[in-house]
């Protein structure tokens, strides 16, 4: 059912561990000097500040779509690309937003963990008038 060698199942994980908020499966999945790069603010986030703000409940993702995944295997270490949709709340903000991603995973002791996650906003296309 897991395969513990299958970066895409590492993938998985994540982010069905921020839907779920579970800040157990995110800790397993999560390198211990992992960074994010915030999709929304480009601020870095390290491992324990991320499992505190979901742990907390004061980031809440309602869905995650993850969409296009690219894998490219560099021995020990996986680069994953793709776009998301995401929603949620922060405190009492909802938020939608379309998304690029590139996560960097490193195989250790015999798993995928995600060592550096950033996102880049996709900005809503503007409507082209009829011809």
């Amino acid at each position: 059912m897991k395969n513990e060698l299958d970066p895409l199942a590492a993938e998985r994980q994540f982010f069905s561990a921020l839907v779920d908020a579970s800040v157990e499966a995110l800790d397993r999945v999560l390198a211990d000097d992992f960074i994010l790069i915030d999709v929304m603010s480009g601020s870095e986030i390290t491992k324990s500040s991320l499992l505190a703000v979901i742990g907390s409940g004061q980031l809440k993702f309602e869905a995650i779509e993850p969409a296009d995944p690219l894998v490219r295997l560099y021995q020990t270490t996986a680069v994953i690309t793709g776009r998301t949709q995401m929603s949620g709340r922060f405190g009492e903000t909802p938020f939608t937003v379309s998304s690029r991603y590139t996560h960097v995973y490193v195989e250790q002791q015999g798993q995928w963990r995600l060592v550096t996650a950033q996102g880049t906003q996709i900005s809503p296309q503007p409507e082209q008038p009829a011809a």
